[in-house]
């Protein structure tokens, strides 16, 4: 076929074919990249959401600094417990009307929840344990040890950055005489 003319009859028909393959090529790939891009989005709003609740669970909630227990007598048997707690840093403002405290002794277990008839914030203390902060029910008071911005009250105690409390807790009356240290 080495040298072959085209008589001036014939007509190029196969360019149309060409462009048109050419065309639905081109369509694919554009409804292709468009899906990937709204799913690419998609999962970026995920992404940040999910960083976003990660982080405000890493960083809010109260850090345990510290228990201490009273004991009334020689039993050694602890009747009141004491336990520091201060906001976690970079953490959101608490509300301690909301904190819900579980302990339990191997046996008993109870739910205490906050009691404003035993809130307390005539600091300094000489004492922890004789201020009237510990309830005679499933409740736990509140002893302020540190609130600059007054943000702690009876009705509303909302701790922030700096706050530090102790939740006070009743345990002769809530485990029947106490715990066992």
């Amino acid at each position: 076929m080495v040298g072959r003319k085209f008589r001036k009859d014939e007509k190029g028909a196969i360019g149309i074919e060409i462009l048109i393959v050419f065309i639905a090529i081109v369509l694919v790939a554009a409804v292709s990249a468009a899906v990937l891009i709204q799913t690419v989005g998609y999962l970026q709003q995920k992404a940040t959401a999910t960083g976003r609740t990660t982080t405000q669970e890493v960083a809010s909630g109260l850090k345990v600094a510290k228990v201490m227990g009273h004991t009334s007598g020689v039993g050694g048997v602890i009747d009141k417990l004491a336990v520091f707690v201060e906001p976690n840093t970079g953490g959101q403002d608490i509300d301690l009307s909301q904190v819900t405290i579980t302990l339990t002794d191997g046996t008993t277990q109870a739910v205490l929840n906050y009691s404003k008839d035993h809130f307390n914030n005539s600091y300094p203390y000489s004492n922890i344990f004789n201020v009237s902060a510990y309830p005679e029910a499933y409740k736990f008071g509140i002893i302020v040890l540190q609130d600059v911005d007054k943000s702690l009250s009876e009705d509303n105690p909302v701790m922030n950055t700096g706050d530090k409390v102790i939740l006070a807790i009743n345990a002769s009356y809530i485990f029947g005489g106490g715990i066992q240290e």
